[in-house]
């Protein structure tokens, strides 16, 4: 195991209504990761959210604006930090296995590491909760390359230059997301763990409601793929168009070819406009993916400019001796 006490490590804990678990959590945290700083940030918690978490020995820190996504918004502003690591406050994920995460992350070295969760209570982690976590991530993998299989895990462990990098553009649930995206898009050693999943407290209560925030994360996804991919996405877009084209223009131009006469012509036109439309969506997708890549460096650079948790060594070349020239007699 590396030794982690040399390091600068913040445990962020986004927090609303865990008043039955937030104690638990950081106790856990704490035994686990004695070195590091435990943040709790509380996110308009109605109940003694705050008090449990200050009488645990955590730091409390407040986001006014509501969402998971503000917070870590927040928390990666102001922490400043060697390694980070975040995990939720309803104490569902094992603790004990922070120090793996960050170990992982430094043997790489890696810049991500994702807690893959492994469950055996149902009741912990329900299958449409697990078959619309596989189709999300299925989507992403296929728009973005697959490094991740469990895109939506909240335990995850980073680097200082992942984190001041990346944007925190979302606002609630679809932080994961977004957080998996990053690590695609600039394409940063990533890696996973498994990690225990168990069910909340007695007294706890989900904030995740499956078909709101599923549709969420999913219009999340096109939104991102719509800057991140603009080429695909316009491409697609500019397909149906042609298609929709086509298919009022070609009766029309069948008529004119046997004919020689344009007996729809508000169709023609309606036709060749579409045409028109769908060339021009190509024409953007293409601009807007040139400036894509123009932010894409942008990103990259401010990545490198911060070191890397553990330099890989490099091997000092060996040189032989000289060999003995024979002196003549």
């Amino acid at each position: 195991m590396n030794e982690l006490g040399e390091l600068g490590i913040a445990v962020i804990i986004p927090c609303h209504n865990e008043a039955a678990a937030i104690a638990r959590v950081v106790s856990d945290i704490r035994a686990a990761l004695p070195s590091a700083d435990i943040y709790v940030y509380d996110n308009n918690s109605t109940d003694t959210t705050v008090h449990e978490a200050l009488a645990a020995g955590a730091i409390v820190r407040t986001e006014t604006r509501q969402g998971k996504g503000n917070v870590v918004r927040r928390a990666f502003a102001d922490i400043d930090a060697d390694v980070y690591v975040l995990v939720d406050g309803d104490d569902t994920y094992d603790a004990a296995q922070a120090p793996a995460l960050v170990d992982v992350l430094l043997d790489g070295p890696h810049d991500h590491v994702v807690g893959v969760r492994t469950h055996v209570d149902e009741a912990a982690y329900r299958p449409g909760h697990v078959l619309g976590n596989r189709l999300l991530t299925g989507v992403v993998g296929a728009l973005f390359g697959r490094q991740i299989t469990d895109m939506l895990s909240g335990y995850r462990a980073f680097s200082r230059r992942y984190v001041k990098s990346f944007p925190a553009l979302s606002r609630e649930f679809e932080i994961e997301t977004e957080l998996t995206i990053h690590s695609l898009h600039l394409r940063v050693p990533v890696a996973e763990l498994p990690v225990g999943y168990k069910e909340r407290p007695d007294g706890g209560e989900s904030k995740l409601r499956t078909y709101r925030d599923g549709w969420r994360i999913l219009r999340w996804i096109i939104e991102i793929t719509r800057h991140e991919r603009p080429a695909l996405f316009h491409g697609v877009l500019a397909g149906a168009f042609a298609l929709i084209a086509l298919i009022l223009g070609l009766p029309v131009i069948m008529d004119y070819l046997e004919t020689g006469l344009v007996p729809r012509f508000p169709t023609a036109i309606l036709a060749s406009a579409i045409a028109i439309i769908a060339f021009a969506t190509l024409g953007l997708g293409y601009l807007l993916d040139a400036i894509r890549r123009g932010r894409e460096e942008a990103a990259r650079l401010s990545y490198l400019r911060l070191p890397a948790l553990r330099p890989i060594p490099v091997a000092e070349p060996v040189i032989a001796d000289p060999p003995t020239l024979g002196v003549p007699g």
